[in-house]
């Protein structure tokens, strides 16, 4: 059904994918729905969530039309949308934004015999996409949409993405598990960056995101969004944790902080975040109806924050991988220092949001110290 939104603090929000075999991946959004009473997805005929301009504001984004002009941004989900185009539609037209046939959707070998549709997902993708146009509205987009979210299906999605995109964004993620090494190597391509989510259920590993081959994005809370005096801190649900089977690449085992979160030589997560948690979410059209309701959604979690990701790195340019996040030039970083995900957020690095959030904002100017004669004031 479609409502006005409530009061922020009369929100609740639920997992948009079911949980299902702790090995099983599934997407891992995050929409609010009416609150406890009513745990259904709140649909509105506006949007209600964080608009592009503000996550730019926040963030000191780029703004302009043509920021990630010449990359393609490959999306690797499960299952199909049969409304993306539309909704993307809408989107753009409601904030302004440009899209000269900047989607393609294929299915997960290239044709255009699609999967079934399904709602959960579908809300998924809308949020995928959009998002990661937001960011980089330049950028071409492709879908690639597994048959299933089974592994075989995705992983065979993934080899298809990697071929024809240079940033992949993947909001998908499972419980990790013996012999996930073997996979490792679908996530390595030449000049391709990879990112993967890590998960809503706070401290504990989840792969791909454990893959060393891929980029872990976490997920933090905007505190006082819209209001000068914001700030940001780790989200208490955001993924985190020593892999129990990967080890941590050369750059990350030497990172100077990486000692002081405990994974002894083990592959840690997240590597990066940014905005997740869906109380400060972002809006997401979708008329693709999940419980039987189609309009405006708010969505967090860790697959709002890593299309972002993907995104503001394909306007940056270059590959995004371990080397570069742990090595001399970094992205420019905001260390994360307060919350936690059952690890606390720490200086440096650490298992909450890993180096913390991508800043482009100017530092501060400097007060110069008193000279120590005259009246200061």
């Amino acid at each position: 059904r479609v409502a006005a939104a409530p009061p922020h603090a009369a929100r609740g929000s639920h997992d948009v994918c079911a949980k299902g075999s702790p090995r099983q991946p599934r997407c891992v959004a995050q929409v609010v729905d009416h609150g406890a009473s009513d745990p259904t997805p709140l649909v509105t005929t506006s949007p209600y969530g964080a608009s592009p301009a503000l996550i730019d504001r926040i963030y000191g984004f780029p703004t302009s039309a043509t920021a990630g002009a010449g990359a393609t941004i490959g999306i690797v989900d499960a299952f199909d949308n049969p409304t993306i185009q539309a909704d993307l539609n809408t989107f753009d037209t409601t904030f302004n934004l440009p899209c000269n046939a900047c989607l393609t959707k294929v299915n997960q070998t290239g044709g255009t015999s699609y999967p079934a549709s399904y709602p959960d997902w579908a809300l998924e993708i809308s949020l995928d996409v959009q998002w990661a146009h937001a960011i980089a509205p330049g950028a071409h987009i492709l879908l690639v949409e597994a048959n299933s979210a089974n592994w075989n299906d995705l992983l065979v999605a993934e080899d298809y993405a990697k071929a024809h995109a240079s940033y992949i964004s993947n909001s998908w993620s499972s419980g990790e598990f013996p012999g996930e090494q073997n996979y490792d190597s679908t996530f390595s391509a030449s000049g391709v960056s990879f990112f993967f989510a890590t998960g809503d259920n706070g401290l504990g590993a989840n792969y791909p995101a454990t893959s060393p081959n891929v980029v872990a994005v976490g997920g933090t809370t905007l505190n006082d969004m819209g209001l000068p005096t914001y700030w940001e801190t780790a989200w208490s649900s955001g993924g985190g944790g020593c892999s129990a089977y990967e080890t941590a690449t050369a750059a990350q085992k030497a990172f100077a902080s990486y000692a002081q979160v405990g994974c002894n030589g083990a592959r840690a997560t997240p590597d990066v975040a940014l905005d997740a948690n869906p109380v400060s979410g972002v809006s997401v059209y979708d008329s693709t109806p999940d419980a039987g309701s189609s309009g405006w959604f708010q969505v967090g979690g860790t697959s709002a924050s890593t299309p972002m990701w993907a995104a503001r790195s394909a306007v940056a340019g270059g590959v995004m991988n371990s080397a570069r996040i742990y090595g001399s030039s970094p992205p420019p970083f905001r260390d994360i220092t307060a919350g936690n995900n059952g690890a606390p957020a720490l200086v440096g690095y650490d298992l909450a949001t890993g180096r913390g959030s991508w800043n482009d904002l100017p530092a501060p100017p400097t007060v110069p110290a008193p000279s120590g004669t005259g009246i200061t004031n």
